[in-house]
């Protein structure tokens, strides 16, 4: 089966149709600007002319940055708050022509890293975490995807997770690896205690740093790379626009 996975972001969409049985990108990726201001229509045509480019009639699977119940957009992080309360899936398919599932991108990096990465025939309670500009989060049971835990927003040391602990806020703090890997180790560990995971997976930007920061990772139990990498939205868009 193939589906148009999207990847929405805060400064660009890109898709490419994918072979949901491999996980194949069946094309180069297409990649357009997210339009400013991010509001609903002018995203939602910018999907449509990803699936014009592709001569796309079939399904559509995105992931978008915010929580998401059935299809509806709750939050709105890193796109307009016009978002919230909107129907993103009944929107885009009318702008598409396309039967379309919305889901929140986090979680779906997740799938793809579970069907076709470090997480794939795992059992138990797997932890994905993404760094970049904000923390990332999907949790696993035996494959079992729980959505929206938006773990990079819980409390962390009085203040917003991802505020204190992101790649951003190394960034914007200008702190060493070894000071920042410190912060995220506490981060982690303080995630172990919630859910006692089998298997952390790192994902994101940040994740390809990993040797600067991995000997500052004392978490008690297995903590890996993802696999997917920058194709992991799109993939995993595709797995959830098939479901």
């Amino acid at each position: 089966m193939h589906v148009l996975g999207i990847d929405i972001g805060g400064s660009g969409i890109k898709g490419a149709p994918v072979d949901v049985e491999t996980g194949e990108l069946l094309a180069e990726r297409f990649r357009i600007a997210t339009p400013q201001p991010s509001s609903p229509e002018p995203v939602a045509e910018t999907i449509a002319e990803i699936a014009r480019h592709f001569d796309w009639k079939g399904p559509i699977g995105c992931g978008f940055p915010a929580v998401v119940q059935q299809g509806i957009t709750r939050t709105a992080a890193n796109v307009d708050k016009a978002w919230i309360g909107t129907d993103a899936a009944g929107l885009i398919s009318k702008a598409t022509g396309c039967p379309v599932k919305v889901f929140n991108d986090a979680d779906v990096a997740g799938l793809a890293e579970m069907a076709f990465g470090a997480g794939k025939d795992r059992k138990g309670v797997v932890l994905v975490i993404t760094i970049g500009t904000g923390l990332g989060s999907s949790l696993f049971t035996d494959g079992v995807l729980l959505p929206n835990t938006e773990l990079g927003h819980i409390e962390f040391n009085g203040q917003d997770a991802e505020w204190a602990a992101s790649d951003a806020a190394r960034k914007r703090e200008d702190l060493s690896w070894k000071k920042w890997g410190k912060r995220f180790n506490d981060y982690l560990n303080y995630l172990h205690k919630l859910f006692w995971p089998d298997l952390i997976i790192l994902g994101g930007g940040a994740s390809k740093k990993f040797e600067k920061f991995s000997e500052f990772m004392t978490v008690p139990t297995e903590l890996v790379t993802a696999e997917t990498l920058n194709e992991a939205g799109i993939i995993g868009a595709a797995l959830a626009g098939q479901l």
